[in-house]
């Protein structure tokens, strides 16, 4: 198969050749950089990695988690200890440019309710790798890499034979985190890839792979010879806070003998930007690589006040430098099937060096995109479409993101034919259909094939073991394709059934005895997931991980929320609701006025136009026009209103709806899985055999846990979204409107129908101040 030309590989044969690389360059990696006894020469091994990246482009689905191409001679993870972060290692959300920059001002300022933007500092952002030193009673006693962000590789050792890390320190609080990059001057890079070339030996790509492939060496002797620096940059777990701000706190790690990189003060947007374009102007002058500027809000209690979103803190931004460019040519459009359907075309690049990477590869998104129409209906690039064989300007958003930006508008690229998207799905051979309407997100293309589209059934049990949602170890994409193709795993029940194959599986080629045990032994401890991990593996539509995260509190238990997605099944809107809600010109206050008065409306009554229309309080003349040109007359427009008022959401599925991070798209397709009895008889095989954990209450000691919540009105303290994050901190469960299931509102002035609403319900009402004493 080594020989195989790459263009003839089948996707199986690709992913068996994919795995082998991977294995046999790790192997290389681990003699070369761990035991110096290379025992191929550069240019074999140049073959190898050339042979992976080549596939890769080829088939862009096939990508391994330890690919290669995602390291630079790196030994495998797996080798260190694992280290749980007492206070996680977020990253930073970017900003691209100065506008994204002033709308970070505004966010903190609107989110804090105050009359002028807080101090906030700015700070060169360097091209490193994270990194978390903890000491005790002034010791150096472990270092960990991010990783996840929640558990990192312990490399203590590796982190010791850094000269900028201090062993002991005197004058820091019992326990000290400090986080910062780890990082190689690119002096000192270019050094040492000289005495690589020198010597006939492989040179490296960029300084900050390379620091990350040293420091994760399992010899911390060969780390030693490199040379690694270190610049703090913050702190996770304290026993004691360093100071009241972030600019204090970091200089106080400053006199403790940890290297900064700089930091200054600004008192709104424009002073950031200033700071930006001198660090911008002064970049190549940096030792170092820089990619940004980080902006901070300097006061600790504010930061405390803005809290975090998803896997980013509000209070803090990257604002990038803008990204390189380069010219390529695009060589080929694929069509990749998703797990839920959606085709999406990826085009293959002749490979160009962009952002200190070589990319191979692009997403081209959709059909709208490949033609030059933007989610917005506009056009984009000029007006230009994408064919093959078109010189392409190609950058990488934020230094990471691979995109094109630009098309070589020339005669050839008008004699090259237009890119025809399949109007049928390229695995299954079932109807595509288009969803969304233009100037939304774009039009997705489909697959109408479901469970039975092999891709989606595959992609679907590849999701559903994924580190994120079951985490199942040692059963990977590779291992899922062929026991799909072998007839075992069908479905996620399947999976913990395996055990009925043991017999036949140790027969097959790769796996031992031992290796089948410790599979089984894989699945088996994947039987009580948590919650939000199991809901999330389910791959039910705009359910990610957040998502889940934020049902699996509101519910807490797997059985209350069957029971609740039931109750939404019987309860979802009907057809005749829903053509309601298309309606242009009719908005929530109209339709609600428009059920309200349903009952009452006679349609014979009303034979012309929108001049004879009914009076009805919210309802414009622009929104009775719309109703008529949606369904032709007046009297069939108030059929329909009369038709659409007996399929009107009830209150079951308004629950879920008001749930505050679901929202109505994902209540839909929250209904959609569970009212489909494919899907609900496939999970009742699957709880058969896994029993989802309860999720645990949050802040169960605060006098407001597990309270269902309304803020409406103006708050005069605090903005209504730091309310409601404030609250879900507490273990409350926040709500968009008011039910009988509501437990408290929360009113400033200006209140309205939501006031009526829990006078109506018998729902406790307090004001402002009692919220705040209520949420100490």
């Amino acid at each position: 198969m080594s020989d195989k030309a790459i263009d003839k590989l089948t996707a199986k044969e690709a992913a068996g050749e994919l795995e082998r690389l991977a294995a046999e360059i790790a192997r290389h990696d681990k003699l070369y950089h761990g035991k110096d006894a290379p025992e191929i020469s550069d240019a074999e091994y140049d073959k190898l990695r050339n042979r992976n990246n080549a596939i890769e482009a080829r088939f862009p689905d096939l990508v391994r988690e330890d690919s290669p191409t995602l390291r630079v001679g790196s030994a495998p993870t797996e080798k260190f200890g694992k280290v749980r972060h007492a206070v996680p290692m977020l990253s930073l959300d970017n900003a691209f440019d100065a506008d994204d920059a002033r709308s970070f001002v505004q966010r903190v300022q609107r989110f804090l309710n105050l009359g002028t933007p807080p101090i906030i500092t700015a700070e060169p952002k360097i091209d490193g790798l994270s990194a978390s030193l903890r000491y005790e009673n002034g010791k150096f006693v472990q270092g960990a890499t991010r990783g996840d962000g929640r558990e990192g590789e312990d490399v203590t050792a590796n982190l010791r034979t850094i000269g900028d890390i201090p062993h002991t320190i005197k004058g820091a609080p019992a326990v000290l985190e400090v986080r910062g990059e780890v990082y190689m001057e690119k002096a000192a890079f270019a050094k040492m890839n000289a005495k690589f070339e020198a010597e006939g030996k492989k040179t490296y790509v960029n300084p900050r792979n390379s620091a990350a492939g040293v420091l994760r060496q399992l010899d911390a002797k060969v780390t030693a010879t490199w040379p690694l620096k270190f610049f703090a940059h913050g702190w996770g777990e304290l026993s004691e806070p360093l100071a009241d701000t972030q600019f204090d706190s970091v200089q106080r790690l400053a006199k403790l003998g940890f290297p900064l990189a700089g930091i200054k003060r600004a008192k709104n947007a424009e002073e950031l930007l200033a700071i930006y374009e001198s660090i911008l102007a002064g970049r190549e002058k940096f030792a170092y690589e820089i990619d940004g500027v980080v902006y901070k809000v300097d006061s600790l209690a504010l930061q405390q006040r803005l809290g975090f979103v998803s896997r980013s803190p509000r209070w803090a931004i990257a604002h990038k430098f803008a990204a390189e460019q380069q010219q390529t040519i695009l060589e080929g459009i694929d069509i990749q099937v998703g797990r839920t359907g959606s085709l999406t075309p990826v085009g293959r690049l002749k490979p160009v060096f962009v952002g200190g990477v070589t990319v191979t590869n692009v997403t081209l998104h959709n059909a709208d995109y490949i033609r030059s129409v933007g989610a917005d209906g506009g056009p984009i690039r000029g007006g230009k479409d994408l064919r093959v064989g078109d010189t392409v300007t190609v950058q990488r958003a934020g230094d990471v993101i691979p995109q094109i930006v630009d098309v070589l508008d020339d005669d050839a690229h008008k004699r090259r034919r237009r890119f025809d998207f399949p109007k049928k799905c390229p695995v299954c051979g079932s109807h595509v259909a288009r969803e969304l309407e233009p100037g939304e997100e774009g039009v997705i293309a489909r697959c109408t094939g479901g469970l039975n589209c092999p891709a989606q059934a595959v992609e679907r049990l590849i999701h559903f073991v994924a580190r994120r949602a079951l985490d199942i170890e040692g059963l990977g994409s590779k291992q899922i394709e062929e026991f799909y193709e072998l007839g075992w795993v069908k479905e996620p029940a399947d999976i913990f059934r395996l055990g009925e194959h043991r017999d036949e599986l140790t027969t097959r080629e790769g796996y031992g005895e031992k290796s089948v045990t410790n599979l089984l032994a894989s699945i088996d401890a994947r039987r009580e997931p948590e919650f939000a991990r199991f809901l999330y593996g389910l791959g039910i539509r705009d359910i990610g991980e957040t998502t889940a995260g934020v049902i699996a509190r509101r519910f807490e238990s797997w059985g209350a929320f069957e029971a609740a997605m039931k109750a939404a099944v019987k309860a979802r809107p009907g057809e005749a609701y829903e053509a309601l809600e298309r309606v242009p010109g009719v908005g929530g206050g109209a339709r609600a006025a428009l059920l309200t008065a349903a009952p009452a409306l006679k349609a014979s009554a009303y034979l012309f136009d929108a001049g004879d229309a009914p009076k009805i309080k919210g309802v414009t003349h622009k929104a009775w026009d719309g109703l008529i040109g949606a369904f032709g007359t007046m009297p069939e427009a108030i059929a329909a209103i009369k038709a659409a008022a007996k399929q009107a959401p009830g209150e079951d599925f308004l629950e879920l709806e008001r749930v505050d991070g679901v929202g109505p798209v994902a209540a839909d397709h929250l209904v959609d899985f569970f009212s489909e009895p494919h899907n609900t008889d496939a999970l009742k095989r699957l709880l058969k055999h896994v029993t989802p954990q309860d999720q645990p209450r949050a802040a169960t000691s605060s006098k407001v846990a597990g309270l269902t919540i309304v803020f409406t009105g103006t708050l005069e303290k605090m903005t209504r979204d730091e309310a409601k994050a404030r609250a879900i901190s507490l273990g409350a469960k926040v709500s968009g409107s008011v039910s009988a299931k509501t437990n408290l509102v929360v009113a400033g002035p200006g209140a309205g129908s939501k006031l009526a609403e829990a006078e109506k319900h018998g729902v406790k009402v307090i004001d402002e101040d009692a919220w705040i004493e209520l949420s100490r």
